[in-house]
């Protein structure tokens, strides 16, 4: 199923700033595609709230020019904790805290742990049938469930800044896809599983990133010794300008030695946050959502959104940064 043509030119227009996760890009097109995956009974809710949901996929990344608290809920430095499976992490809240004291662990990245915070939020607005709150927090999992899926999101070398690779941050998650996308990837995933265990399902996500990271790394290294510099990059055009970028050529030849990778992990995120909200509703005890349309926010919501986008433009992020 390909992106809405008249959608992506929208959501191209909305990418003029450099983001830190996924890119404005991705993560819009990741949460508008979860709405389709949902049953009959939510659907209809979530389509009426698709343009906020699609638009506002993004809030979190903007709360990270306000607040320092907002950084480490999009990110988890795996391999700060030994090898892979990571026993040495305790998946435990409490359990971890204990080992390595939470002002550490903030550090390094909380996402699997901050994941299951927002479930349990949306939980409880299905349960007290809040559907503002449910809109606005569907809208927010989905941003951090799709980052956890980023390979780059669970390595202290994120942007490769310690193997001389700045830059593959933005390479990995907003170039291959803003480039890719809209005419080779598929977005059709079927319809939302529920998930019996959604602390388990977070940490499954977030292995499986640090399990690619390797890949990530040494496929741009090895492609890098195959192309000139002026072949590597290239001034092309991203957003309505000509800037310096990877170029096309290698961006497509990374996309092939990674088989795919890109395109997979955004299929999987867009399942994993459908089957989320899903699992979300049905722990609510399943409320009833067809009779409810569009949202209208009132003025403290529009303040906080406001507030959000004044900061982003001032372009002050608080926590680390990934030159995307």
């Amino acid at each position: 199923m390909k992106y809405p043509k008249p959608v992506l030119i929208l959501l191209l227009l909305l990418c003029y700033r450099q983001v830190f996760s996924w890119g404005f890009y991705a993560h819009q097109v990741i949460n508008h595609q979860a709405v389709f995956s949902l049953p009959p009974s939510m659907i209809v809710f979530y389509k009426a709230n698709i343009d906020f949901i699609t638009t506002h996929a993004v809030d979190p990344d903007k709360r990270r020019y306000m607040i320092d608290e907002e950084g480490p809920r999009h990110f988890i430095d795996l391999n700060r904790y030994g090898n892979y499976p990571f026993d040495l992490l305790p998946r435990n809240w409490d359990a971890a805290v204990e080992v390595y004291g939470e002002d550490s662990l903030r550090r390094h990245g909380i996402v699997p742990w901050w994941i299951n915070i927002m479930m349990a939020r949306l939980t409880n607005a299905f349960r007290e049938k809040d559907y503002t709150a449910i809109i606005k927090l569907s809208t927010e999992l989905g941003h951090y469930v799709a980052d956890a899926h980023v390979p780059l999101h669970t390595h202290s070398n994120y942007n490769g800044q310690l193997t001389g690779q700045n830059g593959i941050h933005g390479f990995w998650e907003s170039r291959v896809p803003e480039l890719l996308a809209e005419k080779n990837f598929d977005y059709f995933v079927g319809k939302a599983d529920y998930i019996r265990n959604p602390h388990q399902f977070a940490w499954n996500i977030v292995l499986e990133s640090a399990k690619a990271a390797d890949s990530v790394f040494s496929f741009e290294k090895l492609l890098t010794h195959q192309f000139r510099a002026d072949q590597k990059y290239a001034y092309e055009e991203r957003n309505g300008q000509i800037i310096r970028q990877y170029s096309s050529a290698f961006t497509i030849a990374y996309n092939n030695m990674l088989n795919g990778m890109v395109e997979r992990r955004m299929r999987q995120s867009i399942l994993a946050i459908a089957s989320l909200w899903y699992t979300a509703w049905v722990n609510a005890g399943q409320p009833i959502l067809a009779n409810y349309q569009k949202i209208t926010f009132n003025a403290s919501d529009s303040t906080v959104f406001e507030t959000l986008d004044r900061n982003w433009q001032k372009g002050k992020l608080i926590d680390r940064t990934c030159d995307n």
